[in-house]
C-alpha cells in the first residue's frame, strides 16, 4: 500500500528545505548532519529518503550543483577560475578543475576558452529579437510555490496555478499581482532534464503559513536585468540564448548566483501565442 498524499507533500516540503539551503550555501562547507536536522528527517532515514527524492546521493546532488554552478559562471561571468571555485565551495581551482572534467570531459579552462564548446544543447543566438532590457532593484517579495522537477517543457503549470489559486482562496490570502512567477533554478544546458527544478509562485501581499508541498518563501530584495518578450514559449530558449550571450554582456551586466524567474503577464488559455507576454528576470550585482 502507497503513502498517503499528505505524507508525500509532508516530505516533498523537508525536501525542499533541504534543497534551498545547499542552494544558499554552496560557497560554504555543507554538513550533512546540518542537512539532516533541516529535513525533520532522522539520520537513519536522511540518506534513504532524500535519494528516493532526487533519483541520487545527497553527496553527488551536491557535487552536481557546484558544478553546474561553476559551468554557468564560467560562460556567462568574466570572473577568474580561482573565484569561481572558491565561491561554490571548492578549496582549489584544481578541485574544481578534476571534478569539471569528470563531468563534462574537459577543463573549466578548455571549456572558458573555447566558445562552441557545448555541454549539452548549442546556443541560439537571434540578434533580430527585439530585447530591451533594464536593471530594477526588486523590493523582498513574499510567495507560495509548488516544486517542480523534471523537462521545462513539459510541467504541469496550468494545473500546478490552478492549486496555487484554490490555496490562496481557501486561505484567504492577499494576492499581489496576478500571472505565475515561475523560478527555474537549473540550466537545462548543463543539467540533466529530469533534474531541472522549477518553483511555480504566486505573489502574496503577506507571509503565509506552508502546508504539504506549497510552501512559503521570501525571495530577497535584488537587482534584475528585467526584460519583456513578446511571442510564443516554444521560443524561449532562443531568447535567453540571447540575453545571455549578447544582450547582458552589451549591458555590462555580472550575473549574481541566484536563478532566474519568468512573470507570465498573460493567459495563454485565451491569448495567441504570438501576443503571449513573458516578463524574464535575471539576477545581477
Amino acid at each position: 500500500m502507497g503513502q498517503k498524499k499528505t505524507t508525500l507533500e509532508e516530505y516533498q516540503k523537508c525536501v525542499n528545505a533541504v534543497i534551498d539551503y545547499i542552494n544558499q550555501h554552496l560557497g560554504e562547507e555543507i554538513d550533512l548532519k546540518l542537512l539532516a536536522g533541516i529535513s525533520h528527517f532522522s539520520p537513519y532515514y536522511f540518506h534513504r529518503i532524500m535519494k528516493a527524492f532526487l533519483g541520487e546521493p545527497i553527496g553527488t546532488f551536491i557535487v552536481r550543483t557546484r558544478t553546474e554552478a561553476a559551468a554557468r559562471l564560467l560562460r556567462y561571468s568574466d570572473l577568474p577560475i580561482a573565484d569561481i571555485a572558491y565561491r561554490i565551495g571548492y578549496s582549489s581551482p584544481s578541485s574544481l578543475s578534476k571534478v569539471f572534467r569528470q563531468f563534462y570531459g574537459v577543463s573549466p579552462l578548455e571549456y572558458r576558452n573555447n566558445k562552441h564548446f557545448v555541454i549539452m544543447k548549442p546556443a541560439m543566438i537571434r540578434p533580430e529579437l527585439d530585447l530591451k532590457g533594464e536593471v530594477r532593484l526588486l523590493p523582498t517579495r513574499n510567495v507560495i510555490y509548488i516544486r517542480l522537477f523534471g523537462n521545462y517543457k513539459l510541467n504541469d503549470y496550468c494545473g500546478t496555478w490552478m492549486r496555487l489559486l484554490h490555496f490562496s482562496q481557501m486561505e484567504e490570502l492577499s494576492v499581489k499581482e496576478t500571472g505565475p512567477l515561475c523560478i527555474y533554478h537549473d540550466d537545462p544546458k548543463v543539467t540533466p532534464e529530469e533534474k531541472l527544478r522549477t518553483d511555480v509562485c504566486m505573489l502574496l501581499a503577506y507571509s503565509a503559513v506552508p502546508k504539504g508541498d506549497i510552501g512559503f518563501k521570501q525571495i530577497p530584495a535584488g537587482r534584475y536585468a528585467i526584460f519583456l518578450y513578446k511571442g510564443a514559449y516554444d521560443n524561449l530558449q532562443s531568447v535567453y540564448d540571447t540575453i545571455y550571450g549578447k544582450c547582458l554582456p552589451e549591458m555590462e551586466c555580472t550575473l549574481r548566483d541566484e536563478p532566474s524567474a519568468e512573470h507570465y503577464l498573460n493567459n495563454p488559455a485565451d491569448t495567441k501565442p504570438e501576443d503571449l507576454l513573458t516578463e524574464i528576470l535575471i539576477p545581477v550585482e
